[in-house]
């Protein structure tokens, strides 16, 4: 799934909710004044021009950007979205972002995020990658195996990253570098485990909720929302625990059974007709009523800003695991927090995705592949460990689980900053 962090809306500006929690964070531990400032300020923001031949011989300019937060953890890590909102504060947010993802999974990288203002549904494939290489020749001198490792992200996917591994291998030595970037095909140096990596580690996040909150797998129901690629493979791995699914939504509807709906055949469903709609057994429902339906886990999986302060006090869920970026509004969070429903956060629960991205960059420096159960032992390890610190930081500091999130990334970021020093 994607490496990315919370989406934003024309009216929100993504920097300033990414400066405000950084400030919430940042009074709750006390930070220094000018380390705050320092990580409120990526350390570096590109902006390039890329003049691309269409198909019909015009010459028309996109404008592209990479933001890279913070590397004091390590290389930048974060993906590179198409998109024809794509905006310079977004990018710089999500970097930001990015750098918590990094800090919280415990893995050594900094934050990094790229954009291009384009619209890919109305190119053909062939604009699409005379736009990736130019791309990539114009970022191919801030990015490396070293210093910034992109990913996929928002209408983007392993063929572009296949374009940009080539085209900077040709730039930088003419040999096949692939550690150069993540979310790559198998043949080229992808890894095993990356498409259910995402909703992998959603599962292993309920899993030590439910651990945490005494409760028993096996009598679990639970409610998926937007039942696309995390949200399949989340009801997959959470019903292999045990736990029961009574209700599904996608783009067009709901459905709803409360003796349980059986997700393979589901996904068998979805895959023929294009959504869940008419499921055999089951009922209609709304995406609202979904969102209310009484189940012990909730997992939005569509959308942003879907649990708000108009309906969080009707969510009767135990445990909300957000598969999405953003689905619950600050407003919300405190709802949900007063109303001891444990949320675990996007920036936590999707952390699989990015895990295993560095899983594949340290198959491809070795050159050394593992096989997929290898890579989901380690997931299965790294993430626990994620939300068992996440957890205790929550209980140290007696705030909700997204607040404290956000204070142990800021917390391990400014060690490392620190320890290393400012030079010159």
């Amino acid at each position: 799934m994607l490496e990315t962090e919370k989406g934003s809306t024309a009216a929100i500006n993504p920097f300033e909710v990414a400066l405000k929690q950084l400030d919430e964070a940042a009074k709750l531990i006390k930070l220094d004044k000018g380390l705050q400032e320092v990580l409120a300020n990526p350390k570096r923001v590109l902006t390039v021009s890329l003049p691309i031949r269409m198909d019909n011989g015009e010459t028309q300019v996109f404008t592209g950007f990479r933001s890279q937060h913070n590397d004091a953890r390590g290389p930048y890590k974060g993906g590179i979205r198409y998109h024809p909102q794509v905006t310079i504060e977004e990018v710089k947010a999500l970097s930001m972002w990015m750098t918590w993802k990094c800090a919280i999974a415990d893995i050594p990288y900094g934050g990094g995020k790229g954009g291009v203002i384009c619209n890919p549904k109305e190119m053909s494939e062939g604009e699409l990658e005379r736009l990736t290489r130019r791309y990539a020749y114009a970022i191919a001198d801030i990015i490396g195996p070293h210093t910034d490792i992109p990913a996929p992200d928002v209408y983007t996917g392993g063929k572009e990253m296949a374009w940009i591994m080539d085209t900077y291998s040709a730039l930088k030595g003419n040999y096949v570098q692939p550690e150069i970037i993540t979310g790559k095909p198998i043949p080229i140096g992808g890894s095993l485990g990356r498409n259910e990596a995402t909703g992998r580690g959603l599962a292993f996040t309920v899993r030590e909720a439910a651990k945490k909150l005494k409760v028993d797998m096996k009598n679990t129901t639970m409610a998926v929302e937007g039942f696309g690629n995390a949200g399949q493979f989340a009801s997959q791995f959470v019903e292999n625990q045990g736990a029961k699914l009574i209700a599904a939504s996608d783009s067009r509807g709901g459905i709803y059974n409360k003796n349980g709906i059986d997700v393979a055949e589901l996904r068998k469903h979805k895959e023929k007709t294009g959504s869940v709609v008419g499921f055999s057994g089951a009922n209609s429902i709304s995406n609202e009523e979904l969102l209310e339906t009484e189940c012990t886990i909730l997992i939005p999986a569509a959308l942003e800003n879907q649990i708000t302060a108009k309906n969080a006090s009707r969510i009767k869920a135990k445990i909300v695991a957000e598969a999405a970026n953003g689905p619950t509004t600050p407003e919300a969070d405190e709802v949900l927090h007063n109303n001891k429903i444990l949320v675990i956060p996007d920036i936590l629960a999707n952390g699989g995705g990015v895990t295993v991205s560095y899983f594949e960059w340290l198959q491809n420096l070795r050159r050394d592949y593992w096989t997929e159960e290898e890579v989901n032992e380690r997931l299965d390890r790294n993430i626990t460990k994620a939300f068992l610190d996440v957890y205790h930081t929550s209980e140290k500091y007696g705030i909700d689980m997204r607040k404290a999130s956000t204070v142990l990334a800021v917390n391990r970021v400014v060690e490392a900053i620190k320890i290393r020093g400012l030079w010159p």
